[in-house]
């Protein structure tokens, strides 16, 4: 059994764009996955995303755009303060204002970037450039 499917699913993506594959398939579908999802498809790392419910459960088909050099989960999810995101960029990502970190906040699930205009802190779940 796979207890972190956000987890689960970035090493799917990021698995299917190093063999560069057009597409893959997700099973275990939740909420913070599709959130994280959205804000990748809003970035231009991943296409268009459809939801297929199954009778073993709900499956997401997300078409790749061969534009991830690398995403996966940060654990443990760190608390982040509004003043400390410079500190996370330099562990996550290879240079300024190369990459994202997604983070969840009290406003919703968004970029580090969105987060720094918006003023606010939250909760790391994840990387991708």
């Amino acid at each position: 059994m796979l207890n972190d499917p956000l987890s689960n699913a970035l090493s799917k993506i990021m698995n299917a764009e190093k063999l560069g594959k057009e597409s893959c398939n997700i099973k275990n579908v939740s909420s913070i996955m599709k959130r994280v999802l959205n804000i990748m498809k809003d970035n231009l790392y991943v296409g268009e995303f459809n939801e297929i419910e199954g009778s073993s459960g709900n499956i997401i088909k997300i078409n790749l755009l061969g534009k991830i050099n690398k995403c996966g989960p940060i654990k443990p999810r760190y608390p982040i303060k509004k003043t400390d995101f410079e500190k996370f960029e330099k562990r996550y990502l290879p240079a300024k204002d190369f990459g994202m970190l997604v983070i969840s906040t009290t406003k919703g699930v968004m970029t580090h970037q969105e987060a720094k205009k918006r003023n606010v802190g939250g909760v790391l779940l994840a990387y991708c450039y």
